[in-house]
């Protein structure tokens, strides 16, 4: 099913003192509810697990991205455990704007205790409790390895933004690109919310059977949240790069998780906030403690 990313708005565009009537383009945000199924043959209706504000991308981004909220939830734990994913309603006329995901096994939707949509720019509004947030990560990061040169971290916000097609047309919409350690682009996502773009990486990643992505470096447009730390640590991705800046809440759960988090990576360099032993190749200068 074919769904427009962009459309065109007339607008007043004012220059100084100048008014002229033009067309702007918008990037789209429509909703999108992810439903589960537990088994083909499954009695009764299927479960609806949350509803996020996202840009449309077709069926396949939109599978995308709804295995990609499951996987940073835990409810998927590896490939075999999706065993369809489509369009809701019957194949003549699908809903455009919702998913079912049938999944194998017994997942454990206790996590998914929310009640409210989740729109695009939060992803974890609604949880129930704190703790609810912690991950159990289903692939542990190991300690130091894989490594990242830092000269080919300074090279990835140049990759992301000539890859950035409607962001070009745009200026409304987020990235998260999965790079290789040598820094070849592997997988990019746009979006209006930043997590939507990582559910969608990390949903196209999982459905290629390339879960976990342990020697792979994923880069975010915007800031880094706890949300984000949480879907690369769920998705086994040992290196976040923000082009902004993170939270304290993202650097103590990188931290405790064995993520390398780096932030503010733009004009040739950035900061490490966690996970330092995986930057190579940067000489060791004088310190600064002081704040500015």
């Amino acid at each position: 099913m074919r769904q427009e990313r962009v459309i065109e708005v007339p607008i007043d565009r004012v220059r100084g003192d100048e008014r002229r009537e033009e067309l702007d383009v918008l990037a789209v945000e429509e909703p999108l509810e992810i439903r589960v199924q537990l088994g083909r043959h499954a009695a009764g209706p299927p479960r609806t697990l949350s509803v996020t504000m996202r840009t449309p991308g077709g069926d396949l981004e939109d599978a995308e991205l709804a295995v990609g909220f499951l996987v940073g939830e835990g409810v998927v734990r590896g490939r075999a455990e999706v065993l369809d994913v489509r369009r809701c309603g019957p194949v003549s006329r699908p809903v455009p704007n919702a998913i079912r995901v049938t999944l194998g096994g017994a997942p454990d939707l206790s996590r998914l205790d929310r009640h409210v949509v989740t729109t695009s720019a939060c992803g974890v509004c609604g949880k129930t409790s704190i703790d609810a947030l912690r991950p159990i990560p289903t692939w542990p990061l190991a300690a130091g390895e894989p490594g990242v040169d830092a000269a080919v971290v300074h090279r990835l916000p140049a990759a992301l933004r000539d890859a950035q097609a409607v962001f070009a047309r745009t200026g409304g919409l987020h990235a998260a690109a999965l790079f290789a350690a040598d820094g070849t682009l592997l997988t990019l996502r746009e979006d209006v919310g930043r997590h939507n773009a990582v559910d969608k990486v990390v949903g196209a990643e999982l459905l290629a059977g390339r879960l976990p992505a342990r020697d792979r470096v994923l880069l975010v447009s915007g800031r880094a949240s706890f949300e984000l730390v949480l879907k690369a640590v769920m998705a086994g991705v040992p290196v976040l790069a923000a082009v902004g800046a993170p939270s304290s809440l993202a650097v103590s759960l990188a931290s405790e998780s064995g993520l390398t988090l780096l932030g503010f990576v733009r004009d040739g360099r950035f900061n490490v906030y966690a996970g330092a032993g995986r930057v190579r190749g940067a000489v060791v200068g004088s310190s600064a403690m002081s704040l500015p």
